[in-house]
């Protein structure tokens, strides 16, 4: 069976005991078993609110597009914010999480209103695209942090987060407007100093790797911009440890590799920038302190778990 088949039917199985909704929302226009009726309810409750009121300030799309978090128990968008926004004020867990991922970050940065931001673009459109709004129209990463190495060095570390998402190896070279997405980036990927070093272009606008390329080009331009006084960055993805279609499948035929991560490690001047870790592996710092207990039984029960 899937992983997306596992998670759904764990969804469902747990939805009464965990959200007391009693699903069928909607979803593409149909009453869905794992759409919860109560759409806020998808959010932990000692954050639901507080996600709710920086969403709607920060003028942040949710992935539902209607305004408020969508009701889908599978959403990344909002398994993302359910992992990392109760620590977006905590700035000694996220000293420890980024301390597992490299022991030479010694620091984190306070960013814009916290020590994680959430669907975060650049200061400028990345290539050609024509805007910089955040979580729609435009390259914007899941979440945002700073670490600072013992010689001041600013490292943007760039998060994209995945649950049950696994793609087809189809092109999606051309937008459906008619648009070839390569135009919208060439200028970027053909620079002596571009990060990415793929030598057949069109080889990249596959998903996943279409994403990989355009948030890789988002850190590499933040940082030539100099924003923050960042002068590196770091990719992290986070993928379920069981979620094998994403982990293991190369959509894109002409890519070597037997996994995502080495496949896209493969094409990069610095493999060492690009990181695939689990949500457990990723904030199993914060396990050891008493007062995360509510939230990462929570996570446990919702998403570590498959009884």
């Amino acid at each position: 069976m899937k992983y997306i088949e596992i998670e759904r039917q764990k969804a469902i199985r747990i939805r009464d005991q965990i959200f007391r909704d009693p699903g069928n929302g909607i979803f593409f226009g149909k009453e869905r078993e794992f759409v919860l009726s109560e759409p806020l309810l998808n959010l932990w409750e000692g954050i639901r609110f507080d996600v709710k009121d920086y969403f709607e300030k920060n003028g942040i799309s949710w992935w539902s597009g209607n305004g408020e978090p969508t009701g889908h128990l599978l959403s990344s968008q909002v398994a993302c914010v359910n992992h990392l926004y109760p620590f977006r004020q905590r700035k000694d867990c996220i000293d420890k999480i980024l301390q597992n991922i490299n022991s030479e970050f010694v620091d984190t940065s306070f960013i814009d209103s916290g020590y994680i931001e959430f669907e975060k673009t650049g200061v400028h459109p990345l290539g050609k695209e024509k805007s910089v709004q955040r979580g729609a129209n435009s390259t914007s990463i899941d979440s945002f942090m700073i670490a600072q190495k013992e010689n001041d060095e600013k490292v943007l570390i760039l998060i994209e987060w995945k649950y049950t998402e696994s793609y087809t190896p189809n092109s999606i070279l051309n937008s459906k407007s008619g648009t070839n997405r390569l135009d919208v980036y060439k200028e970027l990927l053909e620079k002596d100093n571009c990060p990415i070093i793929t030598k057949n272009l069109e080889d990249l606008f596959y998903e996943p790797y279409y994403q990989l390329m355009r948030q890789t080009l988002l850190g590499w331009t933040m940082t030539q911009n100099k924003e923050y006084g960042a002068t590196d960055w770091l990719h992290i993805h986070v993928i379920p440890e069981d979620n094998k279609e994403l982990r293991e499948r190369i959509t894109s035929s002409n890519l070597e590799g037997k996994t995502l991560e080495e496949s896209w490690k493969l094409q990069l001047k610095n493999p060492d920038k690009y990181i695939v870790i689990s949500p457990q592996k990723f904030l199993e710092p914060i396990n050891e302190l008493e007062d995360t207990k509510s939230i990462t039984n929570y996570l446990t029960n919702r998403y570590w778990t498959n009884e």
